[in-house]
Order: structure tokens, then C-alpha cells, then sequence
């Protein structure tokens, strides 16, 4: 007969049908990840094997060469033009879209249907192919970047929005409408105020985006500093590589660390 004043001491954290799922899980992973290395030849032990050629390669980046800066600077603005720009004009275009996309919002399933589906597409083709195609029709240039980095944009803020526009509180909404208000009402007095703050801080998002994707753009002809990157590779000149990606990273970290105080104020 067992002691009442005995505590139960539970002989597994988690009952059997949870280990026996965990651990199916763990095979399968392991097994996709031996059959991918297997069919690609690619081990994570080959990084091992040629840690020289990576070393050898990186010394040939230092030191920086800073007498370059000079020359980083107009395409560094270029690229910060870039990402303001693009990512202004995706804002005011992904708000009608957000609203389309919203199921609480757009109530006829076949609107709603064909928008969501338009912007899945949208977000499934990368910025860099969208770059490659725009530098094809416009030619190498600013202009191109700008358009790329445009529909990469109203990719991801649609997609934040639109979920952000499903999750909030419908009972203003319906006191409206059912005191009279027609859809824009409804929008401008019930939706808009919960939303705002969400809606600047993921604009702020965005062009945090794309500041980093403007400068691999530029890799392809798409205007920006990424140009200067991939002419300098061309020539093997890796310290001004070097020179312009610290350069890069520094002016990014203060951009990310405004616009995080910035939302930080807002949400």
C-alpha cells in the first residue's frame, strides 16, 4: 500500500507518444539530410577539409583599403535613395491590397480569393530575379532596382498587414455598420485606428529590408552600391571589397538601430 505522504515523482517529462513522435522526427530529419548530402555531394565535413582555401582567401580582404571610401560614398546614398523610395511607394500601394486581402474585411470570397492569389505569387518570386528581369526590360540603372525592389515590398508588407487587419477587435466595426456607416466609414473609423502603429512600424520594416536587398541587387545591374561590389570582384581588388562592406555594415546597423527605437515607439 503506497504513502499518502509520498509526492508523485512522474517517470518522464513527456508521455510515450511524444518521444515516439520526437524521435520519428529526429530520424526523418537526419535521413533527408543524408539523402540530400548524398545526392548533392555536399558533407559539412568538406568545410572542414578546406578551412585553408577559406583562410587564404579571406586574408587576401584585409587590411581594407580606405583610400576607396571616397569612392562609396555616392552609390552608398544611391542605394539608401533606392530603398527610401521604393519602399514609399509600396506602402501607399499595399494599403488598398491589405484591405482586399483581409478576410473580415472583403467579404466576397472570389475577390478575396483572386487577390491572395495574385500576391502569393508576388511574394514567390525573389527580389533578385525580379531585379534580373526589370534590368532586362529597362536596362542596367537605378530604375530597375527601384521596381524590383518595389514589388518585393508590397509582397511582404501586404502579407504582414492583411493578418494584422484579421486579428483586430470587429465589435467597432459593427457598431458602425449598424448604426448606418457605409464600408469606407467603417475602414477609416474602425479599422484604421487599431491598425496604424502595426502599419508604420512594418513600412519601417521594409525599407529596413530593403536597405540590404538594394545592395545585392546592385550585384545584377540594379543600381546601388552592389555594382561597386561586384566591379571590384571582377578586378580581385578585395581590399576595397572589404573597405566598402564595412562601410555597408556600419551604415546599416545605425539605419536598423533607428528604425528599431522608432517601432519600439510605436507598438
Amino acid at each position: 500500500m503506497s504513502n499518502p505522504n509520498e509526492k508523485y515523482v512522474p517517470k518522464s517529462l513527456y508521455p510515450t507518444k511524444t518521444k515516439l513522435t520526437i524521435t520519428l522526427a529526429l530520424v526523418g530529419i537526419i535521413g533527408f539530410y543524408l539523402i540530400s548530402s548524398i545526392q548533392t555531394e555536399s558533407f559539412i565535413v568538406n568545410f572542414f577539409l578546406k578551412i585553408g582555401n577559406v583562410t587564404e582567401l579571406v586574408g587576401r580582404f584585409f587590411p581594407p583599403d580606405w583610400s576607396y571610401a571616397q569612392q562609396v560614398w555616392s552609390k552608398l546614398f544611391e542605394t539608401i535613395h533606392m530603398a527610401i523610395i521604393s519602399s514609399t511607394i509600396a506602402t501607399l500601394i499595399s494599403i488598398p491590397f491589405c484591405l482586399l486581402t483581409a478576410r473580415n474585411i472583403t467579404t466576397n470570397k472570389y475577390l478575396y480569393n483572386t487577390m491572395r492569389f495574385i500576391l502569393n505569387i508576388i511574394r514567390t518570386v525573389p527580389d533578385i530575379v525580379l531585379a534580373v528581369v526589370f534590368v532586362g526590360l529597362f536596362g542596367i540603372g537605378v530604375f530597375s532596382g527601384i521596381i524590383a525592389l518595389i514589388i518585393f515590398a508590397i509582397g511582404i508588407l501586404v502579407k504582414l498587414m492583411s493578418e494584422t487587419i484579421e486579428s483586430i477587435d470587429m465589435n467597432p466595426s459593427e457598431a458602425i455598420k449598424a448604426s448606418g456607416g457605409n464600408t469606407l466609414q467603417i475602414i477609416w473609423y474602425a479599422v484604421v485606428p487599431q491598425v496604424l502603429p502595426q502599419f508604420i512600424s512594418f513600412g519601417l520594416y521594409v525599407f529596413e529590408v530593403n536597405i540590404r536587398a538594394s545592395v545585392v541587387l546592385g550585384l545584377v545591374g540594379a543600381g546601388g552600391v552592389g555594382q561597386l561590389i561586384n566591379t571590384q570582384i571582377n578586378f580581385l581588388n578585395y581590399p576595397a571589397v572589404m573597405t566598402i562592406v564595412i562601410i555597408i555594415f556600419v551604415v546599416v546597423v545605425i539605419i536598423d538601430y533607428i528604425s528599431s527605437k522608432l517601432r519600439e515607439g510605436l507598438v
